[in-house]
């Protein structure tokens, strides 16, 4: 575990500032209101952030050099203390409040440094009434049971995610607060405000009125942490054609497409799956028994990793707000699984 900032000083003010960016990065800090508490933690905090009161001090004690220490005030020339913050090895100095959003950055990248990325899985309809977002919510509900996933609802006129894993009751953030958002999101932000349930959360519309626009900076973003702070991700593709789709595509680790194993289903997938930029990612998952999965393969242009059933009972687990896998021995419940599983086996031995 990443050991938490520490910050530096005895003024009042302005730790009341830093502990306020430290809070909207999502970060608890160690503080330090002396020089000798300064110097036990010196060495093991990712990143120090000493209030220009206590830098001369603390330069005088000659603390050992080290990366990521800057001196922070509230005052608008920082060059009065670029003597002392060289003396004591900083990187620079930082003012508030013009720092303030430079400050929430670096703050996030300490609880976000962790390598550990989450698999993230696209999901697309190959033909209409494939299923695609209730496959994206059963892909999230039984990676759920293993670790934190999110599904990401980029489908502004679908259904909502939320609703389909019956999260649109529970408190929570949605596009709504976030689609207009610019700059770093914190994962631990991000995954503690969503709507959540058993595991499974989803960032989605409101369910009341017209779903608001979504910068594409902002769904980027919201992409990135999310994967910083789940194991697995789960991206609701838009149905209809969008800029982001093939943005989107390309950040996910697989793109599944959802096929009717009807004539007009498999004719409908053959478009979709065309218009991708990289078929290497794409697999498909079928709903039906018509056309073998080698035959199906060639037509369309991508491998087959499932086939599942119709399985009785779906719409009125969604209904009750349960999500459509209510058992993991049902169709949908096993197709899940076995993507889930291949996906991840793939990932372990990239």
């Amino acid at each position: 575990m990443t050991p938490p900032p520490l910050l530096v000083t005895t003024d009042k003010s302005l730790l009341d500032e830093l502990l306020r960016l430290a809070a909207a990065a999502g970060v608890q800090p160690t503080i330090a209101r002396d020089v000798p508490e300064a110097l036990r933690a010196w060495s093991r905090a990712p990143l120090v952030l000493v209030g220009d009161d206590l830098a001369p001090a603390l330069a005088r004690a000659a603390p050992l050099r080290r990366d990521g220490v800057f001196v922070v005030l509230v005052a608008p020339d920082p060059d009065l203390v670029l003597p002392v913050a060289l003396h004591l090895g900083a990187e620079g100095v930082a003012d508030l409040p013009r720092s303030e959003g430079w400050l929430v950055e670096r703050l996030t990248d300490v609880v976000d440094e962790a390598p550990a990325r989450g698999l993230t899985i696209g999901v697309a309809g190959g033909s209409g009434g494939s299923g695609a977002t209730t496959f994206a919510c059963a892909l999230a509900q039984v990676a759920g049971r293993s670790g934190p996933a999110v599904v990401i609802d980029a489908d502004p006129f679908g259904p909502g995610c939320d609703r389909v894993l019956g999260l649109d009751v529970v408190e929570g953030v949605r596009w709504e607060e976030l689609g207009q958002a610019t700059g770093r999101l914190s994962a631990r932000a991000l995954r503690e405000s969503l709507p959540r349930r058993a595991g499974v959360a989803a960032l989605s519309w409101d369910a009341a009125g017209r779903p608001g626009p979504v910068e594409p900076s902002a769904l980027r973003e919201a992409l990135s942490a999310a994967r910083r702070g789940h194991d697995t991700v789960v991206v609701d593709l838009p149905r209809a054609a969008d800029p982001m789709v093939d943005e989107l595509a390309s950040r996910c680790d697989r793109v599944l497409v959802t096929v009717v194993t009807t004539v007009a289903g498999v004719a409908a997938a053959v478009r979709r799956c065309a218009s991708f930029p990289d078929p290497g990612v794409l697999g498909l998952v079928l709903r039906g028994s018509a056309m073998d999965d080698d035959s199906l393969a060639r037509v369309v242009g991508a491998p087959v990793l499932a086939r599942m059933g119709d399985q009785r009972g779906v719409a009125e687990s969604v209904d009750l707000g349960l999500g459509p896998v209510r058992s993991r021995r049902g169709p949908l419940g096993r197709a899940a699984a076995g993507v889930l599983a291949g996906l991840q086996a793939r990932a372990e031995a990239a």
